[in-house]
C-alpha cells in the first residue's frame, strides 16, 4: 500500500519539494539505512547526530519493551519511578565532578529553556532576581523553543519569531576567522574573541545577565570548533562577575569529542550542561540538563519548605521507558568502550576528512573527535548548494544533514574504518563534480 504524504507537515524541510521526490527510510542496522525500495544507504550523520552506538540495538529495544510491559508511565510531579533516580546517579558518574543533579526533559529545546529558567531561579535565590538578561553567540543553535530561539544566532531561525515576547539576548561573534579556514581542531587563533562577554558586561552591567549559553563546538550551523584557550577564557570572566556558563551538549555529549562530554574534552568546567540526542542513542526521545550542586542547593534551601521549589516541569519528564533506553544505552557505551573508540577513531576519520581539500564542491574544512563541517562552495543562492549536495549524496548512497551550505559529518561511534573509507569515498566522488 503506497504511503499517503499529504496531511503530514514536515520539520526543517521544504515539504513541496518532500511531496515531489519523497525519501523515505523504512529499516536502518549498524551505520546503515534502507528505503522502501530497498536501497542502502550508509548513515554518515548518526541519524541526526544521535544514534551513537548504531541503528537497531535489541539491547535498547529489549529495555524498553520489558519497562513498557512492567511499568508504562508515572507522573514524575509528586511521583516518580525508581529508574529515573538511577539514570540519575549513572549521568553524574560521567559528568564533571559536582554536576551531580539531573533534571530530566524530552527533548535538546526542551533542556535549553528549562536551564534558562534554573538559571534565573538560581539568581533569584540569591537575591539578584534583576539577573535576567542571557549572552549567546551569533550563528549558534539552541533549540526550537521560545528560549532556544532567543539564544539562537541563525537568522531564519528568528525572523519569523523574534516579536514573540523572546527574553533579552546579547550575542557575542561567533568564533570562526577566514584565517583558521581548512585548520582541523581547535584553531590556534581566536581566544580573545571571548572579551565579547566583557563588551556585553560594560555595557549592560553584570549585575544584569543571569547566564553565557554556549555549544563547545558549534554543531547545527556546520561545526566551529574553539579557538584554544577560548572556552577557559569564558569560564574565568564568567568567574569573575558571577555569571553562569552554561555548555549545549546536545550534540557534543556521549563520545562525539572522545570523551563523555566536551567540557572533558576541553578541560573546561561549567555550571550546567544541557544534554539529549545520544542520551537514549535516539530510540527514545529523551533530554536533561545536568545542574552544580550549589545551583540546586540555593533554589531548594530558598523555598523553605513552602512547596515546589522550581515551578518547571514535563508530563514525560523522566519517562520510565525512555529511562529505560538510557540505561540500556549507557550500558552499551561502557560495555563496549564506545568513547574509547571514537576518541581512538577520530585520527584517521581527521585524516581522512582532510583529503576533501581540493575538491571543486569544498571551500573549507573543520573537525573536532567524530564531528566534522565540510564548507561548500557558494551556490546561486545562501543554502541552494548545500541542498542539492545533499540529494546528490542522498542519490549516490549517503545519508548526512546539510545546514546552509555545510554538511555536517558525524558517523556513529560504532564505524570502522571500512565504513568511514567507504562514507568518503561517496564524498570525494560527489564533491568532486565541477556544477551543481
Amino acid at each position: 500500500m503506497a504511503t499517503n504524504l499529504s496531511h503530514q507537515w514536515m520539520p526543517f524541510t521544504d515539504n513541496r519539494e518532500f511531496q515531489r521526490a519523497p525519501q523515505l527510510f523504512v529499516r536502518a542496522e549498524g551505520v546503515r539505512y534502507w528505503t522502501a525500495e530497498g536501497r542502502e544507504l550508509l548513515d554518515g550523520s548518526s541519524g541526526l547526530f544521535c544514534c551513537a552506538a548504531g541503528h537497531g540495538r535489541t539491547e535498547i529495544a529489549e529495555a524498553v519493551c520489558k519497562q513498557l510491559l512492567t511499568l508504562d508511565f508515572t507522573p514524575h510531579f509528586q511521583r516518580a519511578s525508581p529508574l529515573s533516580f538511577e539514570l540519575a546517579e549513572r549521568l553524574s558518574e560521567l559528568l564533571p565532578q559536582g554536576l551531580n543533579k539531573l533534571f530530566f526533559t524530552n527533548s535538546g529545546s526542551e533542556s535549553v529553556d528549562s536551564a534558562m529558567k534554573i538559571a534565573l531561579a538560581y539568581h533569584r535565590a540569591r537575591g539578584q532576581a534583576q539577573r535576567t538578561r542571557f549572552v549567546s553567540r551569533e550563528w549558534a543553535y539552541h533549540g526550537v523553543n521560545f528560549g532556544g530561539v532567543a539564544l539562537s544566532g541563525m537568522m531564519r531561525n528568528r525572523q519569523a519569531f523574534a516579536t514573540g515576547g523572546l527574553p533579552h539576548v546579547s550575542h557575542m561573534r561567533h568564533t570562526w576567522q577566514a584565517e583558521q579556514r581548512y585548520q582541523l581542531g581547535e584553531p590556534s587563533q581566536g581566544a580573545d574573541l571571548a572579551d565579547d562577554l566583557e563588551r556585553i558586561i560594560a555595557t549592560h552591567g553584570a549585575d544584569s545577565i543571569a547566564a553565557c549559553f554556549v555549544e563547545p563546538i558549534a554543531g547545527s550551523i556546520g561545526v566551529y570548533v574553539p579557538p584554544a584557550g577560548y572556552l577557559k577564557r569564558l569560564r574565568d570572566i564568567c568567574n569573575r562577575h558571577g555569571i553562569l556558563l552554561v555548555f549545549d551538549e546536545v550534540i557534543t555529549g556521549f563520545g562525539r569529542t572522545g570523551e563523555a562530554f566536551a567540557a572533558q574534552s576541553f578541560a573546561v568546567k561549567p555550571d550546567i550542561i544541557t544534554m539529549a540526542k545520544a542520551l537514549t542513542n535516539g530510540a527514545i526521545p529523551m533530554g536533561a540538563v545536568a545542574v552544580d550542586e550549589s545551583i540546586y542547593d540555593a533554589v531548594v534551601t530558598s523555598s523553605q519548605g513552602q512547596g515546589p521549589e522550581l515551578f518547571h516541569g514535563y508530563t514525560y519528564s523522566g519517562h520510565p521507558a525512555a529511562c529505560a533506553a538510557a540505561l540500556a544505552s549507557l550500558d552499551i557505551y561502557r560495555d563496549e568502550d564506545l568513547f574509547g573508540r571514537g576518541r581512538q577513531l577520530a585520527p584517521y576519520f581527521m585524516e581522512s576528512l582532510s583529503a576533501l581539500r581540493g575538491l571543486p564542491q569544498v571551500s573549507d574544512l573543520r573537525g573536532y573527535g567524530l564531528l566534522s563541517g565540510i564548507q561548500l562552495a557558494p551556490g546561486a543562492t545562501p543554502g541552494a548548494k548545500g541542498a542539492q549536495v545533499q540529494r546528490a549524496l542522498y542519490d549516490a548512497g549517503l545519508h548526512v544533514k546539510t545546514t546552509g551550505d555545510a554538511i555536517i559529518f558525524a558517523p556513529a561511534l560504532v564505524a570502522s574504518r571500512t565504513d568511514v573509507d567507504a562514507m568518503f569515498e561517496v564524498l570525494k566522488s560527489t564533491l568532486s563534480q565541477e556544477t551543481f
